[in-house]
C-alpha cells in the first residue's frame, strides 16, 4: 500500500480518534455527576501520541546492516484511561467536578473541530492538486 498521507495527516486522524474517546469519557463523567461513589475518569493520550509519531526522530528504530529487515509501521496509540486523582470527593463519594468537566468538554470540542478543519484543508489541497493535473 502506498503512503498517500503524510505524518501530519496520520497524527490528525489519530488525534481525532483520541479526542472522540476523551469526549465519551468526559460525557460519562457528566452523566454520572449525581451517582453516589462514582469516580471521575480521565483520558491521557498526548504523551502516547507524541511517542507514536516520534516527531523528533529520537526513538526511530534502525538497522545496522543493509541486508537486515527494516522495521516500521505505525505503532498503536492507546489512551490511558484512569480515575482522576486531581479532584476532591463529595459527601456521597462522587468525584465529578461539573465545572472542570464542562470546561474540559468545551476545550476538547474546540481541539476536535480544529483538527477536523486541518484535515479538511489538507484534503482540499490534495483534491486541487489532482484536478489541476488533468
Amino acid at each position: 500500500m502506498s503512503n498517500l498521507f503524510d505524518k501530519t495527516t496520520d497524527a490528525l486522524a489519530t488525534s481525532l480518534a483520541m479526542r472522540q474517546i476523551r469526549h465519551n469519557v468526559t460525557s460519562a463523567n457528566i452523566a454520572n455527576a449525581e451517582t453516589p461513589n462514582y469516580h471521575a475518569k480521565k483520558v491521557d493520550f498526548e504523551d502516547a501520541l507524541a511517542r507514536a509519531l516520534d516527531l523528533d526522530g529520537n526513538n526511530a528504530l534502525s538497522t545496522s546492516h543493509g541486508e537486515h529487515f527494516g522495521v516500521g509501521g505505525k505503532p498503536a496509540v492507546e489512551p490511558g484511561i484512569y480515575e482522576n486523582p486531581d479532584v476532591a470527593m463529595n459527601n456521597d463519594g462522587n468525584t465529578v467536578d461539573m465545572e472542570k468537566e464542562m470546561s474540559a468538554l468545551a476545550e476538547n470540542s474546540i481541539l476536535y473541530k480544529s483538527a477536523l478543519q486541518l484535515i479538511n484543508k489538507k484534503m482540499a489541497a490534495m483534491k486541487y492538486a489532482i484536478s489541476e493535473t488533468r
